[in-house]
């Protein structure tokens, strides 16, 4: 009579271990780029915000302020050296947190078992979503944000673009325009708001409930101040307050 030896050892198929290995180390290095990459898009859009708020001091307080941005550095850097290397570092940080963000989007994507994954947290499904659009809006408003007052310096309201003041008046004036200012700084405050929770936690700061609180409060902290700092400008114009 034959018997089976119940001896032998399990065989794991160590080939898909690594394989999963590796693609989870790789997701902790893409979120870690985005969350490096965040840090340095909050610390520019705060300084960004302080000079926007130079324009309740008036014209030329305004215009000193962002001719000196062109002049930092002078002489050992040409004029506007500085300013381009910022703007340079800038470009290579949007394009680092686009394609890791994208990336993690069609990893989400092909894992998802669609209902399940509906079912199992309606919260953090619609945070994911409002992040991945959000996103794409905020990438939208940057590039015509680029041409309406550093690239093209387009005046909607057809007076002159050499005046960065007169350019930041004219442009607020146009209420429609305010308005999509308006949108996408509220894009800007949920983004923030989700981004600087989602930065923490990849960085293992919400190891506690503790933690976890101070987080998120640091996320609305930021969400409103650098929204509704940016948000004073254009409402200021469009109320005759700033002209």
């Amino acid at each position: 009579m034959a018997t089976t030896s119940s001896s032998e050892p399990l065989r794991v198929p160590t080939r898909n271990l690594v394989k999963g290995a590796r693609a989870s180390r790789s997701t902790i290095v893409l979120k870690m780029l985005m969350a490096v990459t965040g840090i340095l898009f909050v610390l520019f859009v705060l300084v960004h915000m302080y000079g926007n708020l130079k324009a309740f001091a008036g014209e030329a307080s305004f215009n000193l302020y962002a001719e000196h941005l062109r002049e930092i550095g002078e002489p050992m850097l040409p004029h506007e050296g500085l300013l381009w290397v910022i703007r340079v570092g800038l470009i290579v940080s949007v394009v680092v947190h686009v394609t890791c963000a994208f990336i993690l989007w069609s990893r989400a994507g092909s894992a998802r078992t669609v209902k399940y994954q509906v079912k199992k947290n309606r919260h953090s499904a619609f945070s994911s979503r409002w992040m991945r659009w959000g996103g794409v809006a905020l990438l939208l408003f940057i590039v015509w944000h680029l041409l309406n007052f550093t690239i093209g310096k387009v005046n909607v309201d057809g007076g002159p673009t050499n005046n960065p003041y007169q350019l930041v008046v004219d442009t607020f004036s146009v209420w429609w325009m305010t308005l999509i200012y308006l949108a996408a700084m509220l894009a800007l405050g949920l983004h923030l708001h989700h981004g600087v929770w989602s930065s923490a936690q990849t960085l293992g700061l919400t190891n506690n409930a503790r933690a976890r609180r101070n987080a998120k409060a640091l996320g609305w902290i930021v969400a409103v101040v650098i929204a509704g700092g940016f948000s004073l400008v254009p409402l200021a114009v469009l109320a005759g307050v700033i002209s």
